[in-house]
């Protein structure tokens, strides 16, 4: 059976320039009210023009530094990055997560206009909304840009699909600050998740475009009894193939996206539906620094796609019953 109705819906539009990111950090946060339905993607739109290039050698997601979506008063995602800055060198932080577990994020280069950015931020949800009014609470914190804002427009989408088959839940993430050291770190992963979670990935994002590992690497003491170096996750994930996409400044002159190996002080480590609890690391660095620690759960999807508001209890009507009640009948 081929399940058919999937849809793109406009749910938000602004063009209000504080919402935008500029050469100042700032807080852009949205209530709004949605249909119901199965949304497999939320997406941001984003057309915007600065006084001049906003990131040199990197796009407008290099300036998420925290993302948090919540539907219906449930957090469903909370992306917090490690580093995000005007000063990106290469790929973000958070669209590599995006482009490594389902979502994607794109940026349309374009060499004669440095200065406007066009770009669709889909983040992966499977959320099973109830026929009505939902409401979403969006909140982005921009860092600074290195131009300030001039005009522009930001829309929020939603797709729906009836044919998702996985919710994907990106919960918050635990810091962790490093000394030159081979130490332990517990990642805490929350129960209050959608039934039957499994962690199908850990992402780990240092506070700098640098790995700063020692020669033990990571153990993930669920899957390993040794040391795994970074360059061996790397093999295994896919990004030594130039898996890592990105558009760089839009300085490429046949307008064309630029590919890499790795992203230096980030890692996302396929962990195969761990369950049972928290996740136990042993990580050998090379130098004091902060690293978060994110978990990235996924479930299948459950309930009905669009269930109507219905009552579950019936009410039992026996007149009979009734003239007989209270005689000795």
């Amino acid at each position: 059976m081929i399940l058919m109705g999937v849809r793109w819906t406009k749910i938000y539009e602004t063009s209000t320039t504080g919402n935008m990111p500029t050469s100042t950090a700032n807080t852009w946060s949205e209530g709004i009210n949605s249909g119901g339905g199965l949304v497999e993607f939320l997406q941001l739109r984003y057309d915007l023009t600065f006084a001049d290039t906003p990131v040199a050698a990197s796009e407008i997601s290099a300036l998420i530094d925290n993302l948090r979506i919540i539907a219906n008063g449930t957090v469903v995602y909370d992306f917090n990055a490690g580093f995000a800055d005007k000063l990106v060198a290469g790929p973000s932080q958070f669209g590599y997560l995006m482009n490594h577990i389902g979502g994607r994020v794109v940026e349309d280069p374009n060499q004669a206009a440095t200065k406007t950015r066009v770009g669709y931020i889909n983040i992966p949800l499977g959320l099973n909304l109830p026929q009505g009014v939902n409401r979403w609470e969006i909140v982005v914190n921009w860092a600074a840009a290195a131009q300030a804002i001039d005009t522009g427009s930001m829309s929020y989408w939603l797709r729906y699909n009836p044919g998702a088959q996985k919710t994907t839940t990106v919960v918050p993430a635990t810091s962790f600050t490093h000394a030159i050291a081979q130490e332990q770190v517990v990642v805490r992963v929350p129960q209050n998740t959608p039934k039957g979670s499994v962690v199908t990935a850990l992402a780990i994002f240092n506070d700098s475009e640098a790995d700063e590992y020692g020669s033990q690497g990571i153990r993930i003491n669920q899957l390993s009894d040794f040391g795994i170096p970074i360059s061996m996750y790397r093999s295994n994930n896919g990004d030594s193939r130039n898996g890592i996409m990105w558009n760089k400044g839009s300085t490429d002159f046949d307008d064309t996206q630029t590919y890499s190996t790795r992203l230096s002080g980030a890692i996302v480590i396929p962990v195969f539906g761990l369950t049972g609890g928290d996740i136990v690391l042993s990580v050998d660095s090379s130098a004091v620094t902060t690293r978060r620690y994110l978990p990235i759960l996924t479930a299948a999807v459950g309930g009905k796609s669009n269930e109507p508001v219905r009552q579950t209890q019936g009410v039992k009507g026996n007149t009979a019953s009734a003239t007989l009640d209270g005689s000795l009948m």
